[in-house]
This record gives structure tokens, C-alpha cells and sequence, in this order.
């Protein structure tokens, strides 16, 4: 397996979130979206513009919606 960061994933690609950078609030309000270690999630789709456009995954049966800069605190196998 292939670890990479959230925000670096593929449509389509499926991947386990293996850990979570970052600290205090930014941490913390990832968690509280269910992004947690050993959580599948897979990429939907990429918004075309620029850095701060968010990213949609699909996490627990649910489409989560996260800026490319919060993605990046993410790792997963894929």
C-alpha cells in the first residue's frame, strides 16, 4: 500500500486515513468530522479553481466537503 496525503488523491481512489497532522482547533475539527484514524474515505470530485476551493469525499455514508489546505493535514493507505 501507498500512503499519501488526502488532498493528493485521485477521483475515484478509495483510501484508510492512517494519521492526522496539525494541532489545537484545525485537528480537532477534522476529528469532529469523523476523520479519523482507520476511517475509509473516497475523493468524489475536485473543484477546478484555485487552492482554497474545496475537495468532496464521501466518509461514513456522508459527503464531506474540506478546503485543499485542511486535506492536507491527512494521510490514508490508498
Amino acid at each position: 500500500m501507498v500512503e499519501k496525503r488526502l488532498s493528493d488523491m485521485e477521483a475515484g481512489e478509495e483510501g484508510e486515513v492512517t494519521r492526522i497532522e496539525g494541532s489545537g482547533a484545525l485537528r480537532r475539527r477534522i476529528m469532529d468530522m469523523g476523520i479519523v484514524r482507520g476511517a475509509k474515505i473516497e475523493k468524489v470530485r475536485d473543484a477546478p479553481l484555485g487552492d482554497l476551493v474545496p475537495v468532496e469525499f464521501l466518509l461514513r455514508g456522508y459527503n464531506l466537503t474540506l478546503r485543499r489546505a485542511e486535506a492536507e493535514n491527512v494521510w490514508l493507505e490508498v
